[in-house]
């Protein structure tokens, strides 16, 4: 049966957009599309995530590769932390519900997508309005991220809110979807009860399977030294990057000449960081260079690391972007990672060792460092060919195609 889907996100774009926010929904929508589904996107202009196009009317309309982007023109802000943010994620939601919809396709589901998670608001009168199918798809624990990661008070009146918003999304979603594996666990501990909750993740970007880019001239040269072991953390430099550990780990095996902490990637810690191993001769920090050319990067490591801070968030799992590049790239994945694993272990890849534990990370980077390279070949294998085989996106389309039936 052909369906109707329409997915309204405030946080999402196509490949066309420039940014680190990732197509991951348009994706999906595409393999849909491509099954005989018609797909509508609603989307905003308005995000810190990626350089959105300028519009200079309400509501603008495009057929991408099957899909049908309804774009919306909302109050734009310039920090996440602004107050300007919270009015934008109102303004979207207002905006989608105004919108004229009388020469679009009738939906038969409606996916409601945080980020922004308002966007469940308007999923649950639309779905009522069309008397169709809704599904809560959960990218982001809000608002426990506020608290736990965010410094808001438990008893701050946003988070309240949001809570109270949260609650009624699982409690009227007809499916409930986590880009994380261990979802159902937060559905039991906000509604009291169980409420049968599907996994649909972050997936593989088919772009960077078969068209990797070249770095540019001089930039091997310049950033990868000569018969060292190199370890590589790859992505923003932030606070929830984590990267104490990594560091305080470089510090403890300074001694050691034959390993290199490599940074790729910039961001606002960036300069700290820099400033607080300027005496280690055995990190170095290399510029962020476009998404097409970081796997020509990434093969050239001995291993890949990354690191979240410890939080209940990770009680519930992830699925970063981050950690699909790396096992894409074929080499062993180290994760300072004390939360809900996945993936690593699933694809027997690579290890996890406690958040904050620079002394742990010290003795896998030496295990890996002793190992022979035929072994770590191995070992980067298995979490190339997992990766490709349960991450592609019309695999994840079809996942998804079987909950609406």
């Amino acid at each position: 049966m052909r369906l109707t889907i329409w997915y309204i996100t405030k946080y999402g774009t196509t490949p066309s957009v420039p940014g680190r926010l990732g197509p991951r929904g348009f994706n999906i929508l595409k393999e849909m599309s491509q099954r005989g589904h018609r797909t509508l996107m609603f989307v905003s202009d308005s995000t810190h995530l990626a350089d959105m196009p300028r519009m200079n009317t309400a509501y603008k309309s495009q057929n991408e590769s099957g899909v049908e982007v309804h774009w919306v023109r909302t109050i734009r802000y310039s920090s996440e932390r602004s107050f300007r943010r919270i009015v934008s994620w109102l303004d979207f939601e207002w905006r989608v519900l105004r919108m004229p919809k009388a020469d679009l396709s009738r939906p038969d589901v409606i996916i409601a997508s945080s980020l922004s998670l308002l966007s469940i608001v308007s999923g649950i009168i639309l779905s009522r309005r069309y008397r169709c199918k809704l599904v809560f798809e959960v990218r982001d624990v809000w608002p426990l991220v506020l608290y736990e990661e965010g410094g808001f008070s438990r008893w701050n009146p946003a988070v309240i809110a949001l809570g109270w918003i949260e609650r009624l999304g699982y409690s009227w979603a007809d499916i409930i979807v986590g880009t994380m594996p261990n979802l159902g666990l937060r559905v039991r501990e906000v509604l009291g009860r169980e409420k049968p909750t599907a996994c649909i993740p972050m997936g593989v970007d088919e772009e960077l399977v078969d068209h990797i880019q070249t770095l540019p001239q001089g930039y091997e040269e310049t950033y990868f030294p000569i018969d060292k072991f190199v370890i590589c953390h790859a992505g923003a430099i932030g606070v929830s990057n984590a990267l104490e550990t990594f560091f305080e780990c470089a510090r403890l095996m300074k001694e050691n000449d034959k390993v290199q902490f490599l940074v790729l990637g910039d961001g606002y810690l960036k300069a700290d960081y820099q400033r607080q191993t300027a005496d280690l001769v055995n990190v170095t920090f290399a510029p962020s260079v476009p998404k097409v050319m970081v796997q020509s990067i990434l093969v050239k490591c001995d291993l890949v690391y990354f690191a979240m801070q410890s939080s209940k968030i990770l009680d519930y799992g992830q699925s970063l972007n981050k950690v699909v590049d790396y096992m894409l790239s074929g080499r062993p994945v180290v994760a300072s990672f004390s939360g809900f694993p996945s993936m690593i272990n699933e694809a027997n890849c690579g290890t996890f060792v406690p958040a904050n534990d620079p002394h742990a990370l010290k003795v896998e980077i030496e295990r890996y460092a002793a190992m022979p390279a035929a072994e770590r070949k191995e070992i980067g294998a298995r979490g190339r060919d997992w990766i490709l085989a349960n991450r592609r996106y019309a695999r994840l389309a079809d996942n998804y195609l079987r909950l609406f039936n």
